[in-house]
């Protein structure tokens, strides 16, 4: 089991490689990336425009926001193209027996 405070997913398997997958806890939208071989969690709404990021474009470690392209890191959040100039949350990603676990934080609580 994972440490404290995250929350199971999926299964690892199921993930594809650079294929978001949206997920929702505790009300927080959250898109997982595979994605060079690493896992990643990051808050599914773009901040510039509050459209899913998992309809999103991947390459690499940047996802692209499909309605105005801006491009985010998926190992920060932040954004590396206009319009978008505000980072997006990431979520710490556990995998622990082929299952994928994230610690999401709702955004009252952060």
């Amino acid at each position: 089991m994972p440490s404290s405070g995250y929350t199971y997913l999926c299964k690892f398997d199921v993930l594809e490689e650079g294929v978001p997958r949206r997920f929702e806890v505790e009300g927080v939208p959250v898109s997982l990336v595979l994605a060079e071989q690493e896992v990643f969690a990051i808050h599914d709404m773009c901040s510039h425009s509050a459209v899913s990021l998992s309809e999103g474009e991947v390459d690499g470690c940047t996802v692209e926001c499909w309605l105005h392209a801006s491009r985010f890191d998926l190992r920060t959040g932040h954004p590396l193209d206009p319009p978008a100039t505000r980072p997006v949350p990431v979520y710490p990603v556990q995998i622990e027996d082929g299952c994928v676990y994230a610690r999401v934080v709702p955004r009252g609580e952060r």
